[in-house]
């Protein structure tokens, strides 16, 4: 392999967390790290990933920071080894990565950090690949990051039955920024990381959950009932699946003894149904950690955005809408 001289220069890139809709838990068999079921996300604004890399013939080995850190993980380096492979040379990587809100906490930091690292590193290898196939790169370390290249409303479908390292699979943006006027109310819980990660979370809930195969074979029917409500912009229908398909995920997780929810996500759960008994539309969901996002219409928004701030337990409110794709940073 050669040692370019023109890829040592610093790219960085930003990249938002998505929030799932209809969710992805559960992985194919085999390699390559497929999901086992489809899922529709929001990219969204207000929470962001910024990712500088650097190929540096300097280094003896990569070189990871996240918020001030030194990290080693194992997925960001096969992404990098992925990168170095196809830019046919053998430098190693200075990755300084920072997340403005919690990490590893449930609040889909490693959708947003895969994602601005596929980009940076790409660009930083100076090699020419469209979205989709970094969509594709950025999948490989982490499923929902895949989903996180593109801005919107975005789909990832499920991988093929036994998962083949050689197999493409990218995200798709489904429906642009501005398709449906929403805001989405991250209420935070807790700073802290949460207790088991989403990988080893999914492994257990396929080997343990008797719910896992009721799972398999009923999440694509939400995600296509959930796709289409989108497309037809009904808020409320778009609203009720989501909560279908998160409650579907976590009961499954729970038959297996993976219990994200706290007493405070109790609580601000409860405040969105008293908000909806009360004739203002509010909908939630929880991917893989103890926090409540809240999807409302932007006009309901300030009342929602006032209740769930009430709530016991509730740190912050971070204020989010649709949002952009994962980009380079002059």
């Amino acid at each position: 392999m050669s040692e370019r001289r023109d890829c040592e220069q610093v790219v960085t890139a930003v990249a938002h967390p998505n929030i799932a809709l209809a969710k992805y838990w559960g992985k194919r068999a085999g390699q390559g790290n497929f999901p086992a079921v489809p899922s529709l996300s929001v990219t969204l604004s207000g929470m962001s990933t910024t990712t500088h890399v650097q190929f540096d013939r300097t280094l003896a080995a990569d070189s990871v920071m996240i918020n001030g850190e030194a990290q080693y993980d194992s997925r960001v380096v096969a992404l990098l080894d992925r990168v170095r492979a196809a830019a046919e040379f053998r430098l190693f990587a200075r990755v300084v990565s920072v997340n403005d809100f919690p990490t590893a906490s449930g609040l889909a930091s490693s959708a947003s950090g895969f994602a601005a690292l596929a980009l940076a590193a790409t660009h930083a290898a100076t090699l020419e690949w469209d979205a989709a196939r970094i969509s594709d790169l950025a999948r490989r370390s982490s499923a929902s990051a895949a989903r996180s290249i593109f801005g919107g409303f975005v789909e990832l479908d499920a991988g093929q039955e036994s998962g083949d390292e050689r197999n493409m699979l990218a995200a798709k943006q489904v429906a642009p920024i501005d398709y449906l006027p929403l805001t989405v109310l991250v209420c935070v819980t807790t700073e802290q990381k949460k207790s088991i990660g989403s990988t080893d979370a999914m492994t257990k809930t396929a080997q343990k959950s008797p719910f896992y195969d009721a799972w398999l074979r009923d999440a694509p029917a939400i995600h296509a009932s959930l796709k289409s409500a989108l497309l037809a912009r009904d808020r409320q229908l778009l609203g009720e699946l989501t909560e279908a398909s998160t409650w579907a995920m976590h009961a499954t997780a729970m038959a297996a003894g993976i219990v994200y929810l706290r007493s405070a996500t109790i609580d601000a759960i409860e405040c969105v149904r008293s908000l909806r008994a009360s004739g203002t539309a509010a909908y939630m969901t929880m991917d893989a950690g103890p926090h409540v996002k809240v999807f409302t219409a932007p006009e309901d928004a300030p009342r929602v955005k006032r209740e769930l701030a009430a709530v016991n337990g509730v740190l912050r409110v971070i204020e989010t809408q649709p949002g952009e794709g994962a980009r380079n940073l002059l």
